[in-house]
């Protein structure tokens, strides 16, 4: 069996020779072989030097387009009946593979995603899975938290975090590509909300761990990633809301987008926030439609429970102002909210 793994990567050789030299210390279950394919978002320094040093084969794109076009050229290319997609600036536990198929396996489940903890956080968390909540907007569960026994129960899931994740190639085939139109940052969001549209589950197994240097390559809070962010925040709700669905979540919905202008303007990003909703209602207009989706309901239920787990593990870890006056402003947390 061979497991294609799928690196999108622009510069930062060190972060490439750091992931490559994991993935070659990775201990395989059986007959299991590894196929490594690097997409090239047009890097000008020697990463494509690292990439044929460590036996990957490079897909060469010429210019940044994009992680979620990067992900699917790869993904396009790859040969194995699972696919793993690596962010970069990511390092695997050397028995991340195996602890991922095997779980994948006996679940039966169409994805896999694993604890990843922040890099040199001594047990702080960069995210115990994603939950997304009826606002639209996403959470790592547990990001900057430290572990703790309330982040180790294996759960089903809906919402994959392509910093690191294994998919069955057949996953594809039903719920799509990414969308090429997210050039970065929540393109796994999308994916997991057709995932939860159609039915696809997947499972969070704890045991699974990686370490994430976060935004290494693009940069934590720079204008760029608040106004992609931004924009693409108002696209998942124009792709996947109906006219039913929008006014049905029309607090939680409202009460997400004014708390992120908020934490924009707070880390003085309020010019790139702008620009991202002026993007986004610029394109909103490709994707919106008014009538109910296929699988709405299924997304509705996927969402109010991404809900409850963001509250539930909020009140166990200690809240975040976003998710403290969201909850406030909604009115559904599972206790309440100081």
């Amino acid at each position: 069996m061979t497991v294609s793994v799928v690196i999108p990567h622009r510069d930062r050789a060190d972060l490439l020779e750091r992931v490559l030299s994991c993935l070659s210390n990775q201990r395989l279950p059986g007959e299991t072989s590894l196929e490594v394919i690097v997409v090239d978002n047009g890097s000008s320094d020697r990463s494509a030097d690292v990439a044929a040093a460590h036996g990957a084969r490079s897909i060469l794109l010429g210019s940044n387009q994009g992680v979620s076009k990067a992900l699917n050229r790869g993904i396009e290319a790859a040969r194995g009946a699972w696919i793993a997609v690596l962010n970069n600036d990511v390092d695997l536990a050397p028995d991340w593979l195996a602890v991922m198929l095997g779980a994948a396996q006996r679940a039966d489940a169409w994805f896999v995603t694993g604890k990843v903890y922040e890099t040199g956080g001594a047990g702080v968390l960069d995210g115990a899975g994603d939950a997304v909540c009826r606002g639209g907007t996403a959470w790592r569960l547990g990001h900057g938290k430290l572990d703790g026994p309330e982040y180790s129960h294996p759960r089903s899931t809906y919402f994959p975090s392509a910093t690191a994740a294994l998919f069955r190639r057949e996953f594809f085939d039903l719920a799509g590509l990414f969308d090429e139109s997210f050039f970065a940052y929540l393109e796994d969001v999308d994916l997991g909300m057709r995932a939860a549209a159609l039915g696809l589950a997947g499972v969070y197994v704890p045991d699974a761990h990686a370490w994430h240097r976060g935004s290494a390559t693009s940069g934590r809070w720079s204008s760029r990633s608040v106004a992609w962010i931004t924009r693409h925040q108002l696209l998942l709700i124009a792709k996947h809301y109906s006219e039913a669905l929008l006014l049905r979540f029309a607090l939680p919905v409202l009460a997400a987008q004014l708390l992120w202008a908020a934490l924009a303007l707070s880390r003085g990003r309020f010019r790139a926030w702008l620009a991202g909703i002026f993007l986004g209602l610029r394109d909103c207009r490709a994707h919106w439609s008014p009538r109910a989706r296929r699988g709405e309901e299924g997304l509705a239920a996927a969402l109010r429970a991404g809900e409850g787990e963001i509250a539930a593990l909020q009140l166990a870890g200690g809240w975040d102002s976003y998710w403290r006056w969201y909850f406030r402003l909604v009115g559904q947390p599972p206790r309440r909210v100081p």
